[in-house]
C-alpha cells in the first residue's frame, strides 16, 4: 500500500477551515430557507436533499449558531426555494451573516406567499417547496430539519444557480443535456 504525500492527517480532517475547503469541492445547488408567521425569516443554505418519495421529504442542515435555527425551531412551516441561474444576488442576500428578522430582509428581494403555508418563496425561483416540520435530528454543530413536502411550484426552463468552492455558477440547459 501507498499513502501520498496529499492524504489528509486527522488534523487536517478535524480542522473547520480545511474541512469547509474539501466540502467546497462538491458542487451543489443553492437554496434560500424561508420561515413565516408574525416575523419571517430566510437563510442561504447549500445543505439540502431530498430524502423520500412516500412520503415526501427533503431536508436542511443549519448550523445551531444561526438565527435560522431557532426560527424553524419555532416555526411549524418553512420553505425552499432552489434558485435559478441568475438569482446569485439573492442568495448574497439572504447569506445568514444578514442577521436582521421581518419583513424587512425580504424588501430587497421579490418573493410570494405560499399558497397552503403562506411562507415566503423567492419568486421565480426554479422549485419553490412548502414544508411541515416533520421532525429534526441533531448533528453536531447543525441540526438536520426534515420537511414533509405540501406543495411545490416548478418553472419551466429555469437554469439552476450552483455553488463550488465558494464561487456561484450557473447551470445552463441545452437541447443535449446539461453543461456548466
Amino acid at each position: 500500500m501507498h499513502i501520498s504525500a496529499s492524504t489528509p492527517t486527522l488534523d487536517q480532517a478535524t480542522d473547520p477551515k480545511a474541512l469547509r475547503t474539501a466540502f467546497g469541492a462538491f458542487a451543489t445547488g443553492v437554496t434560500v430557507v424561508t420561515t413565516g408567521g408574525a416575523v419571517p425569516h430566510a437563510m442561504t443554505a447549500n445543505s439540502f436533499t431530498s430524502v423520500s418519495l412516500s412520503p415526501p421529504l427533503l431536508l436542511v442542515c443549519v448550523a445551531k449558531s444561526a438565527m435560522m435555527h431557532r426560527c424553524l425551531g419555532e416555526s411549524s412551516f418553512f420553505g425552499v426555494s432552489v434558485l435559478a441561474g441568475h438569482q446569485e444576488a439573492a442568495a448574497r442576500h439572504f447569506a445568514d451573516r444578514y442577521r436582521a428578522l421581518g419583513a424587512a430582509q425580504f424588501a430587497q428581494v421579490d418573493v410570494e406567499l405560499g399558497k397552503v403555508t403562506r411562507v415566503p418563496l423567492i419568486a421565480d425561483a426554479a422549485v419553490g417547496f412548502e414544508c411541515d416540520l416533520w421532525r429534526a435530528y441533531d448533528g453536531g454543530d447543525h441540526t438536520i430539519f426534515l420537511g414533509k413536502v405540501l406543495s411545490m411550484r416548478q418553472r419551466t426552463g429555469s437554469d439552476g444557480l450552483l455553488v463550488y468552492r465558494g464561487r456561484f455558477a450557473e447551470i445552463a440547459h441545452s437541447p443535449e443535456g446539461v453543461t456548466a
